[in-house]
């Protein structure tokens, strides 16, 4: 079982992850960090969280491979949100099964508004 008010946040731009755990907080999540897709496994294996904002360029684990393995061990249990800037993420967020694409750049309002969906999904 997970927190729906736990959200990590996985990018190796630390200024990326200060706003977004910023705004999120603001907003009365509990936002737990990582800078790339191994630390975020970790993460997860310590304390499951209800939502994941992903990058999918980072070093060491990028988010594709995170993204898999998070799936694996998982399922939909945890909700995958591709965060990225990357060119046809929709067609490869298929390739990962991820619930949701914010591409970045994103707008404040559409975070939240994709958070606040990840964590009031029905089926989960």
């Amino acid at each position: 079982m997970n927190d729906d008010k736990d959200i990590l946040v996985v990018d190796d731009d630390p200024d990326m992850v200060e706003t977004i755990a910023m705004v999120l907080e603001a907003s009365g999540y509990h936002c737990r960090t990582a800078r790339n897709g191994r630390e975020a496994l970790a993460e997860a294996q310590a304390k499951r969280p209800a939502v994941v904002l992903l990058d999918m360029t980072m070093p060491v684990m990028n988010g594709w491979e995170c993204a898999r393995e998070l799936r694996a061990r998982y399922g939909h249990d945890v909700q995958v949100v591709a965060v990225t800037a990357c060119e046809h993420i929709g067609a490869r967020a298929n390739t990962v099964d991820a619930d949701y694409v914010l591409p970045k750049p994103f707008d404040i309002e559409m975070l939240k508004a994709v958070v606040a969906r990840s964590v009031k999904r029905p089926d989960v």
